[in-house]
């Protein structure tokens, strides 16, 4: 029989009160209930009114279980199968007090239940004897039973475990603390998004829960809570840098220990290296020692000091160990860290670098590590320079040193090298009370030298962190999930790359009525402090901030997979990044390929995805080529130079599987990740083909396009690259405009999975760039390292497709196998 579904309702449980029981509280008997007939046909009622669980659309049913005035609930058999306790409070009614359970119940929970309380109907235990004398049986089940006044669907009031008064009370957008079962947390954070609940990136971890942050309204929240379950516990958000700064420096030392107490550091005899271009790095620091070894301080110049005397450096340290070290020291599970740390020194103790030297010392500081021998290091680099913009994207002397260092065409090594730079910050002096991201946007605020270079990784901000203290006369600036006020963006014309290639949490500021907006304390990180013991923490933010971060994130990736090339490391890193709901609310309903313009200047690729950049390294459904390609020679008809070579994959595509989802959506993402060699002459400077030694793109062959039309078409595209794209059938959702600039080249395609099955053709070619001249190539033909990184994305219908892909992937790699034999 169909009976009405209530909605996830909202409702006021008041606040709690002492619960005073009578006739000695908790430890007696619950009292019979004059009619049992009745109450067990009401509990009855109660439970049929609840929704229905079918095992697809709710995993079970949130609770609220009330006692009898001033009896106590059976506890122990309100957390038995299928039912799972998840808080008990008292709270005062008329005439006394009432015990009120949060319950989460499976449908075998429910029936569980019901059953209890038809046998309390019905049955009786068996008589006894006692003291010589029958006693009789009483109703089953009927301590539970009577202890029980009403059973109703719970709202989220009844998962609120911060104080009552500070619920969220406007039906707005709002930031929640939310505990989650551990192991339901991914699956949560993959559908939370579909109710509109935007899932922050930081998290905590406990024995019997995970803590994250997210933001919703209540009713988006209600929602996701009844539909995906797992949640165990909603509160408001309290974890702050700004606690542990204000700590005495005793008790500040106190957290130190406790937390070093916890955390391993790696014994990987080839461990991953984040290798700091800064201000040095402290040693004295408990937090940092075990991973920093005396040896592994340098300085750019030989008569500078080893020791961080800015505290920059030492912050930076911090985050490239733990991260934000707020959640780690709220946490109280063992810490892992598994990158370890050398640091150059790349700013003198006073003053300045000479403008004109940017480019050498960079040098000499990566020459002076790198003189330790050979290692797995993410060069970071957290300085930048205003002094060359406007540079429009322009390659500067700084910014093509950087691009020749990552290539391994300069240095004392010539070896490909993986560099993240940062973005650059903005002066909150200049910001007025209007919209923020117009002044970040602004041309006076464009990236710095040298985040623009081509092979970099470059690194900008967004924020999570929007609460501020109850009664604080100021709101957060940024709203949660956007760019943060700090990080400059790329108002260049679009020739030249994207920048930044991805965004991470570099901190909010404040506004109050007047402007300036100013940083704040609980909107900020937390790091290591260089005066230790003098102070233990400080607070930390903006794109260096990210770029630490950023530099933890792309260290541990590659020492999961330590024989990627640089090239790899750096496409899986930031193709794994996607956009925010609030980054992609500034896109109209339906965007076209231009309308995507201003998230690539402000937010680049987005926010990193650690779980999907792992997920790609090892996953069959992800294609990972490491190849190389000549792309020019010299024609022996006509001796003039020529696109010489493009390398076609046939894609092992999971053909049966892609026909029999017919008509539902899968996505295909492809990144391109290749290291150029700079020609920075003043005649390259608005032509990208003469900046870059040679330029690479990937195609895709349309549907009942065959091999021999798809190969005719990238020849014409390869001898006219600015001519006009034709992209009609493509259905690429960011496009040339876009995906044809630099030298990480990402774009990604939805269409239906029998659409897909017919597009399995892809090609790596090349078009112009300044090596594709015969004057050059008469000297040799050089060859090129590109990593391509293709993966189909189907949902939760990928299991369905991985393992077709895995048995056609295998076979592939047997026969090349064989060929090479």
């Amino acid at each position: 029989m169909a009976r009405d579904r209530p909605h996830f309702h909202l409702r006021n449980l008041g606040r709690p009160h002492p619960f005073q029981a009578k006739g000695g509280g908790g430890s007696k008997r619950p009292s019979d209930v004059p009619n049992r007939a009745a109450h067990a046909q009401a509990l009855l009622q109660a439970i049929d009114a609840l929704p229905d669980i079918p095992t697809a659309e709710l995993p079970g049913v949130y609770l609220e279980v009330r006692s009898r005035v001033d009896e106590r609930l059976k506890k122990d058999s309100l957390d038995a199968s299928g039912l799972m306790l998840l808080r008990i409070e008292d709270a005062p009614v008329l005439g006394g007090a009432e015990e009120r359970a949060t319950v989460f119940a499976t449908a075998k929970g429910i029936e569980k239940l019901r059953k209890k309380v038809e046998q309390f109907r019905t049955e009786d235990t068996p008589d006894r004897e006692k003291d010589g004398e029958i006693v009789p049986g009483r109703p089953k089940n009927a301590d539970l039973v009577q202890s029980v006044a009403a059973i109703t669907e719970a709202g989220l009031r009844a998962l609120w475990r911060s104080p009552p008064g500070k619920f969220p009370e406007a039906d707005v957008a709002t930031v929640w603390e939310v505990w989650l079962e551990p192991q339901i947390t991914e699956a949560f954070v993959a559908a939370a998004p579909n109710y509109g609940v935007t899932v922050g990136a930081d998290r905590l971890e406990f024995p019997e829960d995970t803590v994250m942050v997210v933001q919703a309204d209540r009713n988006q929240l209600a929602q996701a809570v009844r539909r995906l379950g797992g949640v165990r516990a909603l509160a408001a958000p309290t974890i702050t840098a700004d606690f542990f700064d204000g700590l005495p420096v005793a008790e500040q030392a106190q957290w130190v220990d406790e937390l070093a107490g916890r955390t391993t550091y790696t014994d990987n005899p080839d461990p991953g290296y984040v290798t700091l271009l800064d201000t040095g790095v402290s040693r004295s620091h408990p937090l940092i020692q075990p991973a920093l070894s005396m040896d592994d301080r340098h300085a750019a110049n030989p008569a500078w000091g080893l020791e961080d005397v800015k505290g920059h450096g030492t912050q930076m340290g911090g985050l490239a160990l733990f991260g934000d070290l707020t959640p780690k020291l709220h946490q109280v599970n063992p810490v892992s860290v598994v990158n370890r740390l050398e640091s150059v020194k790349l700013l003198p103790d006073a003053g300045m670098n000479p403008h004109h030297l940017l480019g050498t010392v960079t040098r000499q500081a990566i020459n002076a590590v790198e003189q330790v021998g050979s290692r797995r290091r993410t060069f970071t680099m957290t300085t930048t320079t205003g002094e060359d913009t406007p540079h429009d994207g322009a390659p500067t002397s700084w910014s093509t040193e950087v691009d020749q260092l990552a290539a391994g065409i300069s240095g004392e090594v010539k070896r490909q090298r993986l560099v993240l730079v940062s973005a650059g910050n903005t002066d909150n002096f200049t910001f007025g009370a209007g919209n923020y991201l117009d002044q970040c946007d602004h041309e006076d605020n464009e990236i710095e030298s040298p985040a623009q270079a081509w092979n970099v990784v470059s690194v900008g901000a967004y924020t999570e962190k929007t609460v501020l203290p109850n009664g604080e006369p100021a709101q957060a600036l940024a709203p949660f999930g956007d760019l943060s006020p700090a990080s400059r963006t790329a108002s260049w014309s679009s020739h030249w790359p994207n920048k930044p290639d991805v965004v991470l949490e570099g901190g909010n500021w404040a506004l109050s009525a007047m402007p300036p907006p100013m940083r704040h304390g609980w909107l900020s990180l937390l790091s290591t402090h260089h005066n230790y013991p003098v102070r233990s923490f400080t607070f930390t933010f903006d794109t260096s901030a990210a770029t630490a971060l950023a530099a933890k994130d792309v260290t541990e990736l590659w020492s999961d997979y330590p024989t990627l090339w640089p090239e790899t490391v750096r496409g899986l890193y930031v193709s794994s990044a996607r956009w925010t709901q609030q980054m992609r609310a500034h896109l109209p309903a339906h965007p076209n390929k231009g309308h995507y313009t201003p998230l690539f200047q402000r937010y680049g690729y987005g926010v990193p995805d650690m779980a999907r950049a792992r997920r790609s390294a090892s996953n069959a459904l992800t294609l990972i080529v490491e190849d190389t390609i000549t792309p020019y020679g010299i024609s022996e008809k006509t001796g003039s130079d020529v696109h010489n070579e493009l390398k076609l994959f046939a894609l092992p595509w999971p053909v049966e599987g892609l026909r029999a989802l017919g008509n539902a959506d899968v996505t295909l993402r492809v990144a391109l990740s290749s290291f150029i060699a700079p020609n920075p002459s003043e005649a390259s400077r608005g032509v990208r083909y003469r900046y870059a030694s040679h330029n690479l793109r990937f195609q895709l062959n349309r549907g009942g396009e065959n091999e021999a039309q798809f190969l005719a078409r990238i020849s014409k595209a390869a001898e006219q690259p600015d001519g006009p794209a034709n992209e009609e059938n493509d259905l690429w959702d960011f496009g040339s405009n876009r995906r044809h600039v630099g030298s990480l080249h990402i774009d990604q395609l939805t269409c239906k999975a029998s659409d897909l099955a017919r597009r399995n053709l892809l090609a790596v070619h090349p078009v112009t760039g300044w090596w594709k001249s015969k004057k050059f190539l008469d000297e040799g033909l050089p060859s090129v390292r590109y990593a391509l990184i293709v993966e189909i994305d189907a949902g939760e219908l990928e299991a369905e497709l991985y393992a077709e892909v895995q048995v056609a992937v295998e076979a592939l790699l047997a026969a090349q196998a064989a060929i090479a034999v």
